[in-house]
């Protein structure tokens, strides 16, 4: 591989999605197969370097001869054979009683199969063999070991370390495999075929047993018959070296990345900093500096999201849009509110308000500008209140019955929600309509809204939901948005109740309290939000594209890493 290019053209697929992995991925590939460095024709074939290790080991030891398919073709000069014929001996451990805790002082240890589990020796990952247990020095970890795990989940199982020098006295479990490999063979690249090549992985995950994805076991003779691609000694050093080479440039582009994304992520969180606790003198124009200059700080999916909970975030405190002097104030709203529910509550059409505390300085961490009002949610809603009790029939098709689950960032498929049986006297209590804002009050989704902005057929909303009905002195768009931002959500964690599951209930629900603007303003500010919001999602949307096209050149410049001189990058752009 042409290291020198790789380095040339890196910074064009820097952040495509998993690129140092996949390069890793990809030179072991190439190292199993006999593409990452040539062959030499002076190398003693593998052939005979079988013989030699066939009079070292016999055949009989070292597990059966190859009979199967190959997984693929193998240069000239390179054997299929089982791993076994390359194993002049083989142990494993045992499984003594234990403490769970590691071992400490002169005790001895056993290794557990985590330590062996991840392509580096973990010795710390042992327990303490009981006091008084006798321990089995033919067990013994000993610097060189190649130690192989025979259970862990389908991913992990049967990977292979080398053992490094370690300060403790530790045994195998009987969950580890010991294999004594021939002196004419490079340890470190058995290592490779048995973590890395494909067909190992496939090999071991076909073999193995256990009902549990979880755990899986593979037995010695299945780790002893592993299908194995012999190269001649002196390559199986050669590709060792230049593996060694390429792990070192991956470790140097992977620093480098990290390196920028901290400097990008320090300026992202520095500019979303200055809006969310700005300073009233120069904050129009630092909204207007951090809005023009993240996008280019932008480049994960989360930090959009940042983005995004900030905009929300100014929105409800008054930041986001210049307040007009002229606006009639929102104290005046809350009046014409008040006067509304009284008229509606003496007609017997809602239940008046239960007693609702007044809110004090400390209730709500912030203060709103002038012209705003804080009010709680129940105050300025005119009814709150659970849904109805049924169960989904997806034959009957009269009266829908809305779920949570039916709700999908932020849309319902309406022809596809189920029916319920309900008495026509009941449909008017909880029949949908447009304006509702609907709360999930319990569970994973607890606190998520839905603002129905279109009602195409009759439905009655789930007892899991609670319907917050609005008033037409509150606009709706603007109470849906204040339900999505972080002055919401805090409020909702710090009132939800249940240790298993947690829920909120509609008193809970009422007692929140909403920054309320005047309506000229809550229009403008839900006009800003909207206009941003699209910001945000073009920004998704040139991530994912750019995600792409770096994945794009990513595949080719490593063809062309291979092949220099046969160009394949211009055709990938």
């Amino acid at each position: 591989m042409n290291a020198e290019r790789l380095l040339a053209h890196y910074h064009r697929i820097a952040d495509a999605p998993d690129a140092i992995a996949r390069l890793r991925r990809f030179i072991l590939n190439l190292a199993v197969r006999g593409k990452l460095v040539p062959q030499n024709p002076n190398d003693e074939p593998a052939a005979e370097l079988l013989k030699r290790i066939a009079r070292e080991i016999p055949a009989s030891k070292g597990g059966r001869s190859w009979t199967g398919p190959m997984a693929y073709d193998v240069p000239k000069g390179w054997v299929w054979i089982r791993l076994g014929r390359l194993v002049a001996h083989s142990d494993a451990g045992w499984s003594p009683k234990t403490e769970d805790f590691p071992r400490s002082g002169d005790e001895w240890g056993v290794l557990k199969v985590s330590a062996v589990s991840w392509d580096k020796f973990r010795p710390w990952e042992n327990k303490q063999v009981l006091p008084g247990t006798e321990p089995r020095t033919q067990a013994e970890v000993k610097q060189g070991d190649f130690l192989i795990s025979r259970a862990n989940t389908a991913e992990l199982i049967a990977r292979a370390v080398r053992v490094e020098d370690h300060p403790f006295k530790l045994m195998m479990s009987d969950k580890i495999v010991r294999l004594h490999l021939s002196a004419n063979c490079d340890h470190r690249f058995v290592w490779i075929v048995n973590n890395y090549a494909d067909f190992a992985r496939e090999h071991y995950v076909h073999h193995a047993s256990g009902v549990s994805p979880s755990m899986k076991n593979v037995s010695r003779d299945v780790i002893l018959n592993l299908p194995f691609p012999l190269p001649p000694l002196a390559e199986q050093h050669r590709i060792v070296a230049k593996v060694d080479e390429l792990m070192a440039l991956c470790d140097r582009l992977e620093a480098a990345r990290k390196a920028r994304e901290a400097t990008r992520d320090r300026l992202a969180a520095a500019s979303l900093a200055r809006l969310n606790a700005p300073d009233p003198d120069t904050f129009p124009d630092d909204a207007r500096f951090v809005l023009n200059t993240l996008p280019a700080l932008t480049a994960r999916p989360d930090q959009i999201k940042q983005l995004r909970q900030t905009i929300l975030n100014l929105a409800v405190r008054g930041k986001l849009v210049p307040q007009d002097p002229n606006d009639e104030p929102a104290s005046e709203l809350l009046k014409r509110i008040a006067k509304e529910k009284a008229r509606l509550v003496k007609a017997g059409e809602i239940r008046p308000d239960r007693p609702l505390s007044m809110i004090e300085q400390d209730d709500f961490p912030m203060s709103v500008p002038i012209g705003w009002a804080l009010a709680r949610l129940a105050t300025i809603s005119l009814r709150i209140h659970y849904g109805f009790t049924a169960s989904a029939d997806f034959a009957l098709k009269n009266v829908r019955l809305l779920r949570i689950t039916d709700i999908q960032d932020n849309a319902v498929d309406w022809p596809s929600v189920p029916g319920c049986v309900i008495d026509a006297g009941n449909v008017d209590q909880y029949k949908i309509e447009k304006g509702d804002i609907l709360i999930a009050r319990t569970g994973g989704t607890i606190g998520k809204t839905f603002l129905v902005r279109d009602a195409p057929v009759t439905a009655v909303f789930a007892s899991y939901l609670i319907r917050v009905q609005g008033t037409r002195h509150v606009f709706d768009e603007y109470l849906k948005l204040f339900l999505e931002s972080p002055l919401y959500w805090t409020q909702l964690r710090d009132g939800a109740r249940g240790t298993g599951q947690p829920n909120v209930n509609g008193h809970t629900l009422g007692m929140l309290i909403v920054s309320l603007p005047p309506l000229a303003e809550q229009h403008r500010i839900v006009a800003k939000v909207d206009e941003l919001m699209a910001l945000c999602d073009r920004l998704e949307a040139s991530l994912a594209t750019a995600a792409d096209t770096s994945r794009r050149l990513l595949d080719a410049l490593l063809v062309e890493a291979l092949a220099p001189a046969e160009s394949k990058l211009e055709a990938a752009q």
